[in-house]
C-alpha cells in the first residue's frame, strides 16, 4: 500500500470530490450534472405498549381515572407525529465523514425529501423530536461514529421533554437509475410511573419522587446506550388524578439496562414522604425487570401511616429509612 506525501492525481482528484459535494449541497434544485437525484422517505414508528400496561395495571376503582390523567399527560411523549427533524449522510468510504446535513420543523409522522448527492455508498442518521427537549443534546455530528444523544448531567435532573426518535439506514446510489429510500424512525426514551394508594388518609406535608438507574447517553450509529456507575436522580412530575387518594408521579429518560449486574436491582425509584409533624421517611424500590425503550412501566405502592411505601407487586423490593435525615450528596444505591 502506498503511504506517504499525495501525487498530482490524489491531488486532483481529492479537490474534483470536494467540490463535486459543495455543489451538490442545495435541495430541490436541478442539479444533476453534479450528482443523482433520489428519494428519501422518514417514517416514525411508534411501538410501544402504553395502552396495555395502563389497561392492566390501571383498572380498579378510581385506577381508572389515575389512567385517564396519564394518557393526557403522556401523550405528546409517545406520539406519531415528529415537530422536528435532522438528517446526517455520511460517506462510507471516506472514514464516515459528514458529506450533508439538514434540519426542519415537519410536524407529521412521514417526510420525503428529493435529495441530490454525488454517486456512492452512503449512512444516514436521523433524529426527531430534539429541538424541545431542554434536557437531551446531540454530539459528535462531524462522524457517523460520534454521533450521540447526551443528557444533561447533574446529581438531579428534570425529565426529558419530549418523545425523541432516531434511525440509521445504509443506502448505495447507483448511477442513472431512479431510487428511492426508506427509513424508520423508533424511539430512544421511556417513561416510569408511580401511582400511591393514600386510602388510610395519611396527612402529608410534601412527597418527592425520583427514578434512577436509566442510560446517561445514547450513540445514534450503533444504536448502544451509555451507563455511568452513580446515574442522576431523574425528577418525577407530580400528575393531578382528580383523586385526594390517588397519588401518581412520572419520569420520561432512557433506558435501564437490560440485565442487572450481580444482585442490584436494574432500577429505583427514591421517595422522600414528609409528614405534618415534619419528619421524613425514605422509601427506595427496586425493579428487577428492565425499562426498555418505548416503554412504560407502572409501579403501584400503598402510603403507610409512618411514611414507608408498601409495593403491590411482591416482584418489586423495597427498604424503608424512618427519620430520615439528609445527610451529604445522594449517591446511588444501584
Amino acid at each position: 500500500m502506498r503511504r506517504g506525501k499525495w501525487n498530482i492525481v490524489d491531488w486532483i482528484l481529492g479537490l474534483t470530490l470536494l467540490v463535486s459535494f459543495a455543489a451538490c449541497s442545495t435541495i430541490d434544485e436541478d442539479m444533476s450534472d453534479c450528482g443523482e437525484k433520489f428519494e428519501m422517505e422518514y417514517e416514525l414508528q411508534l411501538i410501544t405498549n402504553i395502552e396495555t400496561e395502563l389497561q392492566t395495571q390501571l383498572t380498579i376503582g378510581k385506577e381508572v381515572f389515575v389512567a385517564d390523567a396519564l394518557s393526557s399527560h403522556l401523550a405528546k411523549i409517545f406520539t406519531g407525529v415528529a415537530h422536528d427533524i435532522d438528517l446526517s449522510f455520511y460517506d462510507i468510504s471516506s472514514e464516515a465523514h459528514l458529506r450533508y446535513h439538514r434540519s426542519d420543523v415537519i410536524n407529521d409522522s412521514v417526510k420525503s425529501y428529493s435529495l441530490f448527492l454525488p454517486v456512492q455508498k452512503y449512512r444516514t442518521l436521523a433524529l426527531a423530536n430534539l429541538q424541545n427537549n431542554s434536557v437531551v443534546s446531540v454530539v459528535g455530528g462531524d462522524q457517523s461514529s460520534t454521533l450521540a444523544l447526551v443528557q444533561k448531567s447533574g446529581e438531579i435532573i428534570e425529565s426529558h421533554e419530549t418523545g425523541i426518535f432516531t434511525a440509521r439506514t445504509d443506502l448505495e446510489m447507483l448511477e442513472g437509475e431512479d431510487q428511492t429510500f426508506h427509513a424508520d424512525l423508533y424511539m430512544a426514551n421511556s417513561a416510569t410511573v408511580l401511582v400511591l394508594e393514600n386510602t388510610d388518609g395519611v396527612d402529608v406535608k410534601d412527597i418527592q419522587v425520583y427514578a434512577t438507574g436509566f442510560a446517561t447517553g445514547f450513540n445514534v450509529n450503533d444504536s448502544i446506550y451509555t451507563f455511568v456507575d452513580n446515574p442522576p436522580l431523574v425528577h418525577a412530575k407530580s400528575i393531578d388524578t382528580g383523586a385526594d387518594d390517588m397519588l401518581c408521579f412520572s419520569t420520561i429518560n432512557f433506558p435501564s439496562r437490560d440485565k442487572a449486574e450481580g444482585d442490584e436491582p436494574l432500577w429505583q425509584y427514591v421517595v422522600y414522604v414528609t409528614l405534618a409533624d415534619g419528619s421524613v421517611t425514605k422509601s427506595v424500590l427496586e425493579m428487577e425487570e428492565p425499562l426498555k425503550a418505548g416503554e412504560i412501566k407502572v409501579v403501584k405502592a400503598r402510603l403507610q401511616i409512618d411514611g414507608s411505601l408498601q409495593p403491590v407487586s411482591t416482584e418489586v423490593g423495597v427498604s424503608v429509612t424512618l427519620d430520615w435525615k439528609q445527610g451529604g450528596s445522594y449517591e446511588s444505591e444501584m
